[in-house]
Protein backbone atom coordinates (compact mmCIF):
# COMPACT_ATOMS: atom_id res chain seq x y z
CA UNK A 1 0.00 0.00 0.00
CA UNK A 2 1.09 3.38 -0.56
CA UNK A 3 2.38 5.64 1.81
CA UNK A 4 0.55 8.86 0.92
CA UNK A 5 -3.12 6.39 0.70
CA UNK A 6 -2.25 5.48 4.62
CA UNK A 7 -1.70 9.24 5.15
CA UNK A 8 -4.65 10.39 3.03
CA UNK A 9 -6.88 7.71 5.09
CA UNK A 10 -5.63 8.54 8.60
CA UNK A 11 -6.98 12.35 7.66
CA UNK A 12 -10.29 11.61 6.73
CA UNK A 13 -10.74 8.68 9.71
CA UNK A 14 -8.82 11.77 12.05
CA UNK A 15 -11.27 14.72 10.41
CA UNK A 16 -14.28 12.26 10.97
CA UNK A 17 -13.48 11.99 14.40
CA UNK A 18 -12.56 15.37 15.22
CA UNK A 19 -16.25 16.10 13.53
CA UNK A 20 -18.19 14.08 15.09
CA UNK A 21 -16.42 15.25 18.61
CA UNK A 22 -17.54 18.83 18.16
CA UNK A 23 -20.86 17.62 17.62
CA UNK A 24 -21.39 16.02 20.57
CA UNK A 25 -18.78 19.08 22.66
CA UNK A 26 -21.63 21.27 20.70
CA UNK A 27 -24.54 19.11 21.79
CA UNK A 28 -23.47 19.42 25.52
CA UNK A 29 -22.79 23.30 25.46
CA UNK A 30 -24.39 25.11 28.25
CA UNK A 31 -26.13 22.25 30.01
CA UNK A 32 -26.11 21.76 33.60
CA UNK A 33 -27.62 19.22 36.19
CA UNK A 34 -31.34 19.80 36.97
CA UNK A 35 -30.40 16.13 39.60
CA UNK A 36 -26.79 16.00 41.11
CA UNK A 37 -26.95 12.75 41.57
CA UNK A 38 -26.23 13.10 45.38
CA UNK A 39 -29.09 14.65 47.16
CA UNK A 40 -32.47 16.43 46.23
CA UNK A 41 -31.20 20.20 46.31
CA UNK A 42 -32.98 21.93 44.08
CA UNK A 43 -36.12 20.21 43.97
CA UNK A 44 -39.17 20.01 46.56
CA UNK A 45 -41.09 17.00 47.86
CA UNK A 46 -45.18 18.82 47.47
CA UNK A 47 -46.89 16.32 48.51
CA UNK A 48 -45.26 12.83 48.64
CA UNK A 49 -43.52 10.90 51.66
CA UNK A 50 -39.55 11.07 52.62
CA UNK A 51 -39.56 7.94 51.56
CA UNK A 52 -40.87 8.02 48.17
CA UNK A 53 -37.86 9.57 46.74
CA UNK A 54 -33.97 8.65 47.10
CA UNK A 55 -30.47 8.60 45.83
CA UNK A 56 -28.66 5.74 45.10
CA UNK A 57 -25.77 4.99 42.90
CA UNK A 58 -26.21 8.49 40.97
CA UNK A 59 -29.73 7.63 40.34
CA UNK A 60 -33.19 9.31 41.62
CA UNK A 61 -35.58 6.08 42.52
CA UNK A 62 -38.97 6.84 43.12
CA UNK A 63 -41.04 4.10 45.29
CA UNK A 64 -44.51 5.34 43.49
CA UNK A 65 -46.04 5.87 46.85
CA UNK A 66 -48.03 7.81 47.09
CA UNK A 67 -49.27 9.37 44.30
CA UNK A 68 -47.22 12.98 44.07
CA UNK A 69 -44.70 15.12 42.51
CA UNK A 70 -41.48 16.42 43.25
CA UNK A 71 -40.75 19.89 41.65
CA UNK A 72 -37.79 21.94 40.67
CA UNK A 73 -37.37 24.73 43.25
CA UNK A 74 -37.19 27.01 40.45
CA UNK A 75 -39.73 28.49 37.70
CA UNK A 76 -38.55 28.00 33.78
CA UNK A 77 -39.54 29.13 30.08
CA UNK A 78 -37.49 27.96 27.21
CA UNK A 79 -35.26 25.32 28.43
CA UNK A 80 -33.93 21.85 26.61
CA UNK A 81 -34.29 18.83 29.69
CA UNK A 82 -32.72 15.89 29.05
CA UNK A 83 -32.96 12.61 31.18
CA UNK A 84 -32.38 8.96 31.34
CA UNK A 85 -35.44 6.80 32.87
CA UNK A 86 -36.24 3.20 33.59
CA UNK A 87 -39.28 1.36 34.97
CA UNK A 88 -38.24 -1.68 37.26
CA UNK A 89 -41.49 -3.70 36.86
CA UNK A 90 -43.96 -3.95 33.66
CA UNK A 91 -46.39 -1.57 33.46
CA UNK A 92 -45.14 1.40 35.48
CA UNK A 93 -46.31 4.74 35.45
CA UNK A 94 -44.96 8.20 35.62
CA UNK A 95 -44.73 11.20 33.55
CA UNK A 96 -42.42 14.44 33.62
CA UNK A 97 -44.57 17.82 34.22
CA UNK A 98 -43.37 20.86 32.45
CA UNK A 99 -45.16 24.24 33.32
CA UNK A 100 -46.53 23.68 36.28
CA UNK A 101 -47.70 25.21 38.79
CA UNK A 102 -46.14 25.62 42.80
CA UNK A 103 -48.95 23.39 44.17
CA UNK A 104 -51.34 20.33 43.12
CA UNK A 105 -54.52 21.29 41.32
CA UNK A 106 -58.09 20.79 43.15
CA UNK A 107 -58.89 17.33 43.81
CA UNK A 108 -55.91 15.40 42.00
CA UNK A 109 -52.15 14.49 43.21
CA UNK A 110 -50.87 16.20 40.26
CA UNK A 111 -50.02 19.88 38.82
CA UNK A 112 -51.86 21.56 36.43
CA UNK A 113 -48.97 21.79 33.33
CA UNK A 114 -48.46 19.54 30.24
CA UNK A 115 -46.97 16.15 31.45
CA UNK A 116 -44.69 14.24 29.09
CA UNK A 117 -45.66 10.78 29.72
CA UNK A 118 -43.50 8.04 30.82
CA UNK A 119 -45.10 4.31 30.57
CA UNK A 120 -43.66 1.31 30.74
CA UNK A 121 -44.33 -0.69 27.45
CA UNK A 122 -46.92 -3.40 29.11
CA UNK A 123 -49.08 -0.63 30.26
CA UNK A 124 -50.83 -0.93 26.59
CA UNK A 125 -51.44 0.99 24.33
CA UNK A 126 -54.70 2.36 23.03
CA UNK A 127 -56.98 4.78 20.68
CA UNK A 128 -56.72 7.23 24.18
CA UNK A 129 -53.00 6.55 24.81
CA UNK A 130 -49.24 4.36 24.44
CA UNK A 131 -46.54 3.84 25.94
CA UNK A 132 -43.98 5.51 23.64
CA UNK A 133 -44.30 9.14 24.54
CA UNK A 134 -47.35 10.92 24.72
CA UNK A 135 -47.78 15.16 25.33
CA UNK A 136 -50.73 16.13 26.83
CA UNK A 137 -52.19 18.92 28.80
CA UNK A 138 -53.55 18.05 32.75
CA UNK A 139 -55.65 19.79 35.28
CA UNK A 140 -56.40 23.42 33.43
CA UNK A 141 -54.14 23.73 31.29
CA UNK A 142 -53.92 23.90 27.84
CA UNK A 143 -52.47 22.98 24.46
CA UNK A 144 -52.89 22.26 20.69
CA UNK A 145 -51.41 18.63 19.40
CA UNK A 146 -49.30 17.76 16.75
CA UNK A 147 -50.31 14.67 15.66
CA UNK A 148 -53.32 14.12 17.63
CA UNK A 149 -56.72 11.99 17.69
CA UNK A 150 -59.50 14.83 18.13
CA UNK A 151 -58.08 15.64 21.25
CA UNK A 152 -55.77 17.79 23.40
CA UNK A 153 -53.44 15.08 23.71
CA UNK A 154 -50.23 14.78 20.93
CA UNK A 155 -49.19 11.35 20.01
CA UNK A 156 -45.75 9.75 18.83
CA UNK A 157 -45.01 9.39 15.04
CA UNK A 158 -43.30 6.30 15.94
CA UNK A 159 -43.09 3.47 18.72
CA UNK A 160 -39.20 3.95 20.10
CA UNK A 161 -39.69 3.29 24.07
CA UNK A 162 -38.24 0.21 25.68
CA UNK A 163 -39.31 -2.28 27.69
CA UNK A 164 -38.55 -2.51 31.43
CA UNK A 165 -35.92 -2.79 32.73
CA UNK A 166 -33.88 -1.29 29.75
CA UNK A 167 -33.26 2.61 29.91
CA UNK A 168 -35.05 5.05 27.74
CA UNK A 169 -33.62 8.42 26.86
CA UNK A 170 -35.76 11.44 26.87
CA UNK A 171 -34.83 15.10 25.16
CA UNK A 172 -37.52 17.14 25.95
CA UNK A 173 -37.74 21.18 23.82
CA UNK A 174 -39.72 23.81 25.15
CA UNK A 175 -39.77 27.51 23.18
CA UNK A 176 -41.93 29.86 23.98
CA UNK A 177 -45.11 27.51 24.70
CA UNK A 178 -43.94 24.94 21.92
CA UNK A 179 -42.95 21.36 23.23
CA UNK A 180 -41.55 18.47 21.24
CA UNK A 181 -40.25 15.00 22.95
CA UNK A 182 -37.32 13.03 21.31
CA UNK A 183 -37.51 9.16 22.51
CA UNK A 184 -34.16 7.32 22.05
CA UNK A 185 -32.95 10.01 19.50
CA UNK A 186 -35.33 10.97 17.17
CA UNK A 187 -38.60 13.52 17.52
CA UNK A 188 -41.85 12.12 18.11
CA UNK A 189 -44.51 13.89 19.74
CA UNK A 190 -45.20 17.60 19.67
CA UNK A 191 -47.26 20.03 20.89
CA UNK A 192 -48.30 24.12 20.63
CA UNK A 193 -49.88 26.57 22.14
CA UNK A 194 -48.69 25.85 25.28
CA UNK A 195 -50.73 26.97 28.66
CA UNK A 196 -48.52 27.77 31.19
CA UNK A 197 -45.27 27.84 29.49
CA UNK A 198 -43.25 29.12 32.10
CA UNK A 199 -43.24 27.48 35.46
CA UNK A 200 -41.77 24.43 36.99
CA UNK A 201 -40.76 20.99 35.94
CA UNK A 202 -41.79 18.16 38.27
CA UNK A 203 -41.36 14.19 38.13
CA UNK A 204 -44.11 12.56 38.50
CA UNK A 205 -45.10 9.31 41.28
CA UNK A 206 -47.64 7.24 40.53
CA UNK A 207 -47.41 4.02 41.54
CA UNK A 208 -44.57 1.97 39.70
CA UNK A 209 -40.85 2.25 40.84
CA UNK A 210 -38.99 4.25 38.32
CA UNK A 211 -35.24 5.75 38.21
CA UNK A 212 -33.91 8.83 36.73
CA UNK A 213 -30.49 9.66 35.81
CA UNK A 214 -28.13 12.02 33.97
CA UNK A 215 -31.07 14.91 34.65
CA UNK A 216 -29.59 17.96 33.18
CA UNK A 217 -31.04 21.18 31.56
CA UNK A 218 -30.19 24.13 28.94
CA UNK A 219 -31.51 27.21 30.22
CA UNK A 220 -32.50 29.44 26.95
CA UNK A 221 -33.39 32.91 27.34
CA UNK A 222 -37.30 34.28 28.14
CA UNK A 223 -39.32 35.48 25.91
CA UNK A 224 -42.21 38.17 26.57
CA UNK A 225 -45.24 35.99 28.50
CA UNK A 226 -48.13 37.34 28.99
CA UNK A 227 -49.08 36.92 32.41
CA UNK A 228 -52.27 34.64 31.91
CA UNK A 229 -49.68 32.01 30.43
CA UNK A 230 -47.56 31.86 33.61
CA UNK A 231 -48.08 29.13 36.23
CA UNK A 232 -48.45 29.97 39.69
CA UNK A 233 -45.19 30.76 41.45
CA UNK A 234 -43.91 29.35 44.42
CA UNK A 235 -46.02 30.53 47.87
CA UNK A 236 -43.79 28.32 50.51
CA UNK A 237 -46.63 25.75 50.93
CA UNK A 238 -46.15 22.47 52.60
CA UNK A 239 -48.36 19.45 52.61
CA UNK A 240 -49.43 17.67 56.10
CA UNK A 241 -50.75 14.72 54.86
CA UNK A 242 -47.87 12.54 53.41
CA UNK A 243 -49.98 9.94 51.43
CA UNK A 244 -48.40 7.56 53.59
CA UNK A 245 -49.68 7.26 56.96
CA UNK A 246 -50.47 9.69 59.71
CA UNK A 247 -47.41 10.63 61.05
CA UNK A 248 -47.66 14.49 62.24
CA UNK A 249 -51.69 14.19 63.27
CA UNK A 250 -53.41 12.94 66.24
CA UNK A 251 -56.41 10.91 65.57
CA UNK A 252 -59.92 10.30 67.48
CA UNK A 253 -62.51 7.70 65.98
CA UNK A 254 -61.78 4.48 64.11
CA UNK A 255 -62.57 5.96 60.71
CA UNK A 256 -59.32 7.45 59.87
CA UNK A 257 -57.69 5.48 56.56
CA UNK A 258 -55.25 6.70 54.54
CA UNK A 259 -55.85 5.87 51.00
CA UNK A 260 -52.55 7.00 49.04
CA UNK A 261 -52.68 10.37 48.13
CA UNK A 262 -56.93 10.69 49.19
CA UNK A 263 -57.27 10.54 53.32
CA UNK A 264 -60.41 9.51 53.73
CA UNK A 265 -63.01 8.94 57.03
CA UNK A 266 -65.09 6.20 56.89
CA UNK A 267 -67.35 5.65 60.32
CA UNK A 268 -70.64 7.30 60.80
CA UNK A 269 -69.86 8.51 64.30
CA UNK A 270 -67.67 11.36 64.44
CA UNK A 271 -64.11 11.77 64.28
CA UNK A 272 -61.34 14.42 64.18
CA UNK A 273 -57.51 14.88 63.66
CA UNK A 274 -55.47 17.25 64.94
CA UNK A 275 -52.20 18.32 63.89
CA UNK A 276 -48.78 17.95 66.36
CA UNK A 277 -47.46 21.36 65.67
CA UNK A 278 -48.86 24.56 66.64
CA UNK A 279 -49.54 27.66 63.83
CA UNK A 280 -49.60 31.32 64.67
CA UNK A 281 -50.69 33.33 61.15
CA UNK A 282 -50.89 30.67 58.69
CA UNK A 283 -52.49 30.38 55.16
CA UNK A 284 -53.69 26.84 53.98
CA UNK A 285 -55.52 25.07 51.26
CA UNK A 286 -58.03 21.80 52.09
CA UNK A 287 -59.61 19.68 49.37
CA UNK A 288 -62.67 17.99 50.67
CA UNK A 289 -65.31 15.46 48.88
CA UNK A 290 -68.40 15.14 50.69
CA UNK A 291 -70.01 11.55 50.81
CA UNK A 292 -73.05 10.62 49.17
CA UNK A 293 -76.20 8.68 49.83
CA UNK A 294 -77.27 5.36 48.28
CA UNK A 295 -78.13 7.01 45.07
CA UNK A 296 -74.92 8.72 44.84
CA UNK A 297 -76.42 11.97 45.78
CA UNK A 298 -74.27 14.42 47.98
CA UNK A 299 -75.55 14.55 51.66
CA UNK A 300 -76.49 17.90 53.27
CA UNK A 301 -76.41 18.72 56.58
CA UNK A 302 -73.80 18.43 59.17
CA UNK A 303 -70.72 17.00 57.58
CA UNK A 304 -67.56 18.61 58.92
CA UNK A 305 -65.82 21.16 59.52
CA UNK A 306 -62.18 23.01 59.63
CA UNK A 307 -60.67 24.09 62.76
CA UNK A 308 -57.71 26.59 62.27
CA UNK A 309 -56.93 27.77 65.95
CA UNK A 310 -60.07 27.86 67.35
CA UNK A 311 -61.69 29.97 64.16
CA UNK A 312 -64.77 27.43 62.29
CA UNK A 313 -64.91 26.99 58.77
CA UNK A 314 -68.04 24.49 58.36
CA UNK A 315 -67.68 22.06 55.44
CA UNK A 316 -72.30 21.91 55.40
CA UNK A 317 -74.54 22.33 52.45
CA UNK A 318 -77.19 23.81 54.53
CA UNK A 319 -74.65 26.81 55.59
CA UNK A 320 -76.26 29.97 54.48
CA UNK A 321 -72.85 31.73 53.70
CA UNK A 322 -70.52 28.99 52.87
CA UNK A 323 -73.08 26.14 51.65
CA UNK A 324 -73.93 27.22 48.48
CA UNK A 325 -70.24 27.70 47.05
CA UNK A 326 -70.43 23.86 47.75
CA UNK A 327 -70.01 21.62 44.42
CA UNK A 328 -73.47 20.34 43.70
CA UNK A 329 -72.31 16.95 42.88
CA UNK A 330 -69.57 14.73 44.91
CA UNK A 331 -67.20 16.69 43.26
CA UNK A 332 -63.97 17.64 45.31
CA UNK A 333 -64.02 21.26 47.06
CA UNK A 334 -61.10 23.34 47.48
CA UNK A 335 -60.85 25.66 50.69
CA UNK A 336 -58.23 28.28 50.67
CA UNK A 337 -57.31 31.13 52.83
CA UNK A 338 -55.34 32.86 55.73
CA UNK A 339 -55.52 33.50 59.36
CA UNK A 340 -54.14 36.14 60.69
CA UNK A 341 -54.48 37.00 64.56
CA UNK A 342 -58.38 36.61 64.69
CA UNK A 343 -59.39 37.45 61.07
CA UNK A 344 -60.21 35.04 58.76
CA UNK A 345 -60.16 35.28 54.53
CA UNK A 346 -61.38 32.60 52.73
CA UNK A 347 -62.68 31.37 49.33
CA UNK A 348 -64.19 28.46 49.06
CA UNK A 349 -63.67 26.35 44.59
CA UNK A 350 -62.03 30.28 43.65
CA UNK A 351 -65.14 32.08 45.11
CA UNK A 352 -64.76 34.71 47.83
CA UNK A 353 -66.71 33.80 51.06
CA UNK A 354 -65.31 35.76 53.63
CA UNK A 355 -62.52 38.88 53.93
CA UNK A 356 -60.69 39.52 56.94
CA UNK A 357 -64.03 37.81 58.98
CA UNK A 358 -63.54 38.22 63.13
CA UNK A 359 -63.18 34.66 64.76
CA UNK A 360 -62.19 33.48 68.19
CA UNK A 361 -59.04 32.34 66.81
CA UNK A 362 -55.94 31.99 69.60
CA UNK A 363 -52.90 33.45 69.22
CA UNK A 364 -51.51 30.11 68.57
CA UNK A 365 -53.03 26.40 68.12
CA UNK A 366 -53.79 24.10 66.13
CA UNK A 367 -55.54 22.89 63.02
CA UNK A 368 -58.08 20.00 63.42
CA UNK A 369 -60.15 18.08 60.90
CA UNK A 370 -63.58 17.06 62.50
CA UNK A 371 -66.76 15.01 60.91
CA UNK A 372 -69.79 13.62 61.93
CA UNK A 373 -70.08 11.37 58.80
CA UNK A 374 -68.04 9.58 56.24
CA UNK A 375 -65.54 11.77 53.45
CA UNK A 376 -62.44 12.41 52.14
CA UNK A 377 -59.78 14.75 52.73
CA UNK A 378 -56.93 15.54 50.17
CA UNK A 379 -54.21 18.22 49.13
CA UNK A 380 -53.57 19.70 53.00
CA UNK A 381 -51.13 22.73 52.80
CA UNK A 382 -50.42 25.31 54.75
CA UNK A 383 -47.57 28.04 54.58
CA UNK A 384 -46.41 30.69 57.49
CA UNK A 385 -47.44 33.98 57.27
CA UNK A 386 -45.13 35.17 60.05
CA UNK A 387 -43.28 38.40 59.09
Amino acid sequence: MKIPTLIAGWLVLSLAVLSTAARADERDAGFAPLFNGQDLAGWVAVNTAPSTWSVDNGMLICTGKPIGELRTTRMYQNFVMELEWRHMKPGGNAGVFVWADDITARGVPFHRGIEVQVLENAYGNTRSHTTHGDIFPIHGATMTPINGRGGSRAFPIENRSKPSPEWNHYRIECQDGAIALSVNGKVVTRGKECSPRKGYICLESEGGVVHYRNVRIKVMPDSPVAAQHVATANRDYRCLYDGIGLAGWKAEGDGWQPKDWVLSYAATTAGSLTTTEEFGDIGFVVDVRLAGDSSGQPKAGPAARINIRGAQIPINRDDPALGKHLVKGRGWNRFTGALRGNQLTLHINGEPVLADQPTDALPRGRMQLITESPLDFCNIYVRDLQE
